[in-house]
């Protein structure tokens, strides 16, 4: 006979409630229980109080506020996001040691391990949502499952601040119980062409022949989707899984942009993203520039460094040349953001060279780090940057 704890999935999906905005409600009580938006031109986070109004990310801030006119606008704070994440996942870390990293605010975690001497897995993912509470002092809900796929839809259904598990003698009625849109892959697009053919639910997905699916959505598709709809996901949690690549972009706003200006904002991006890759423990090998220009078409170069490199001047070297090289064109083309992604990460010590005939910045990017980390970001700034606003940058997730 099967225990409780043999009866359940021991795959958990652990994903942050409307993290940014949670964080500014955290962190100043005046927020608590009333309506939050993070971002000023467009929404990046929404507090579930805001969202009951129908606002959600991405929307135009002007959009946001007229559904919401009692909405509080914050600016974003990237820098207390990011170390609240990585307080979280110290929180995943001391749960269990396979932990799978999705995003900043998400994670697959495998506890099929710690039955004997933590519980069920329903009892491990209660007491994370404890901890994470107690901890970081965020909201966070759980989906506990068989699969990823499984975990991932029940920590969505979870929201906000829920657990939801799914056991495994329920699986498949809770499966084909799901609308076709929560398989993962489909989008609104593939949605009205399942309805279009009278597809509701993912039971229905499920009794169609394989034939008969892929005249609609391509042969492709149709293996993927009759896959997820029979229960298969052999994928596993990854715990080698690589961060590959860490940047950071600045909407400019159409409008005329000094060389000069545009170069400022590099400068912003490129200090914080070296910061984070020091604070990471990794150098980056490579460094790319992306630019957007006012017809919306994007144009992106990239340089390798002589060596792999966390230190500003080398970093900040290379995206400046990239992006004077593309002077002329922005010039005629105009400028409507600008990004800079240092990639082909390595988790490895720097190789230590001879300042012959150069200064050495490594100690002065040390003492950088250790003031604003004391004292905030704001505290130093480029002498270029004097007298300027800076609007917080957005950060680019691991490829």
């Amino acid at each position: 006979m099967q225990t409780s704890a043999e009866q359940e999935g021991t795959v958990l999906h652990a994903d942050l409630d409307s993290f940014f905005a949670a964080v500014e409600q955290r962190d100043d009580p005046a927020l608590r229980g009333r309506p939050v938006i993070v971002g000023g031109g467009v929404v990046m986070a929404a507090s579930y109080e805001a969202r009951a109004h129908g606002v959600r990310g991405a929307m135009g801030g002007r959009q946001a506020l007229r559904l919401c006119p009692d909405a509080v606008v914050v600016p974003p704070r990237m820098e207390a996001y990011a170390q609240a994440s990585r307080d979280v996942f110290s929180v995943f870390a001391d749960t269990t040691p396979l932990v799978e990293g999705v995003s900043i605010d998400e994670a697959f975690l495998e506890v099929g391990g710690l039955r004997r001497i933590r519980g069920a897995p329903s009892t491990i993912g209660a007491r994370l949502r404890v901890d994470v509470r107690e901890r970081v002092g965020l909201p966070i809900s759980v989906g506990v499952a068989r699969t990823k796929y499984l975990a991932k839809v029940a920590s969505a259904m979870a929201k906000p601040d829920g657990l939801l598990v799914v056991p495994l003698a329920d699986e498949m009625r809770f499966l084909h119980s799901l609308p076709v849109q929560a398989l993962w892959g489909v989008g609104p697009k593939t949605t009205e062409k399942l309805h279009s053919m009278r597809l509701r639910t993912i039971a229905d997905v499920a009794r169609l022949d394989r034939g008969e699916l892929a005249s609609l959505v391509g042969p492709a598709a149709a293996r993927h989707l009759l896959a997820l709809a029979s229960g298969e996901d052999p994928r596993r949690v990854e715990t080698t899984r690589r961060r590959r690549s860490m940047g950071a972009q600045h909407a400019l706003g159409r409008g005329p942009h000094a060389p000069h200006d545009v170069e400022i904002v590099l400068m912003t991006l490129v200090d914080r993203v070296a910061r984070r890759l020091r604070a990471a423990g990794q150098t980056a090998a490579t460094v790319v520039v992306r630019v957007r220009f006012d017809d919306f078409t994007t144009s992106t170069g990239s340089r390798t460094l002589v060596r792999p490199s966390a230190h500003t001047d080398p970093l900040l070297g290379a995206a400046l040349d990239l992006l004077r090289g593309r002077s002329a064109e922005i010039a005629r083309r105009g400028i409507t953001l600008v990004g800079v992604q240092c990639a082909g990460l390595e988790r490895q010590g720097e190789q230590l060279e001879l300042p012959i005939g150069d200064v050495d910045t490594r100690g002065l990017d040390e003492a950088v780090d250790a003031v604003r980390d004391r004292f905030g970001s704001a505290a130093l700034r480029r002498a270029a940057q004097v007298g300027r606003s800076e609007r917080p940058a957005m950060p680019t997730l691991p490829d």
